[in-house]
């Protein structure tokens, strides 16, 4: 039998889905499917920047109770990180084998490591082939990361990480004080 108040006063668990979207691919969604405000990133896998600004956004995420959900949107910057635009295939890829937020977690802690060999290492490390996300396997999934970069570039990103919180562009400061603070404002 559970205990009613400790039932209701713990926070929900972070959910994690995907969501259609209006060119008929989709976002990756961590957090509340329903959640009223979204935060949507445009990160680099690569992006020293965008690792830092990973536990932010999970705290944000975690301690809103269903309040906010992350959206994660592909914008490989490959002129300066020669590895972004194959790591957005392998995620993508695991994306399609419902491993979407597990790849991208570790992409990020692992970021200095995104050779082919490393990518299949950590595809194999969540139970999936790690020939299906390198190379001719994960080219098909080039579309959804061309796709989120051109949302990107319409939307105005210069650089990485970039966020909008519910369709307005972030610029305060990248920590969890000044995210919470524009999510309240958001309505969250």
């Amino acid at each position: 039998m559970t205990d009613p108040v400790t039932e209701a006063t713990s926070t929900p668990a972070p959910r994690e889905g995907d969501v259609p979207r209006a060119d008929g691919l989709i976002d990756h969604v961590r957090g509340a499917l329903d959640a009223p405000v979204t935060l949507i990133e445009y990160g680099d896998f690569e992006c020293p920047y965008c690792a830092a600004a990973q536990p932010v956004l999970d705290e944000v995420v975690a301690a809103s109770a269903g309040g906010v959900r992350l959206i994660f949107r592909n914008f490989p910057l490959h002129e300066i990180h020669p590895y972004a635009l194959t790591a957005a295939l392998a995620a993508e890829a695991a994306a399609a084998r419902g491993k979407f937020w597990p790849m991208h977690d570790l992409l990020f802690a692992h970021q200095t490591r995104l050779s082919d060999w490393d990518l299949a290492k950590y595809a194999t490390k969540l139970g999936l082939d790690g020939a299906t996300v390198i190379g001719d396997p994960a080219q098909p999934y080039g579309d959804k990361v061309e796709a989120d970069f051109a949302l990107g570039v319409a939307a105005g990103v210069a650089g990485t990480p970039t966020v909008f919180i519910n369709d307005r562009l972030y610029e305060g400061r990248f920590d969890v004080a000044g995210l919470r603070r524009a999510v309240a404002q958001a309505g969250g």
